[in-house]
């Protein structure tokens, strides 16, 4: 169950829900490419100075070890660092309900805000020319007398942004 699900109170109903575009995986996807690329040179060369071939043909036993023990610490680096990014994108989360608007991220510490739709003075969405080809911005809320809150590489800001818009625009009922 999401932070987001577990904050609602009763009467509350969470309207709209988004987090980091796929887009922040892109970093860590890339450097666990290199890391794979250079554990698979590591690996295969490890195995062709074992059999007599390669550049390392000459290289002693424990050479040879170490070569295979590097392959395979960077394969481990790899799935790690694409782990993080997936881990880290998914601690990240933003909801409009009918009462509030929640926003959480970070993944050992937490930064959590919670401000009540009456008190959302502005709400404002900045798009790079990529961020709107592919769907992604930061989002900045400010509450009345607050300082402004920014969050980056949201997916849909400006979905978000509207639905935030078109609660303070519903009248209360009593």
């Amino acid at each position: 169950m999401s932070y987001v699900e577990k904050s609602l109170v009763p009467g509350e109903t969470l309207l709209y829900q988004t987090r980091h575009h796929w887009f922040v995986l892109l970093g860590p996807l890339l450097l666990s490419c290199v890391f794979v690329a250079l554990a698979v040179g590591l690996l295969a060369e490890s195995i062709g100075a074992k059999n007599g071939k390669g550049v390392a043909a000459g290289a002693s036993e424990t050479g040879i070890h170490a070569m295979a023990l590097g392959g395979v610490f960077l394969l481990v680096a790899a799935i790690g660092t694409f782990a993080y990014g997936i881990a880290k994108r998914n601690a990240t989360e933003m909801a409009v309900t009918n009462k509030r608007v929640l926003i959480k991220t970070g993944l050992g510490s937490r930064r959590t805000l919670d401000l009540m739709l009456s008190r959302v003075e502005s709400i404002g969405v900045e798009e790079t020319f990529a961020g709107r080809l592919l769907g992604f911005g930061s989002v900045v809320v400010r509450g009345t007398g607050g300082t402004p809150e920014s969050f980056v590489m949201i997916a849909h800001p400006q979905e978000f942004r509207r639905n935030v818009q078109e609660q303070i625009g519903v009248p209360k009922q009593a």
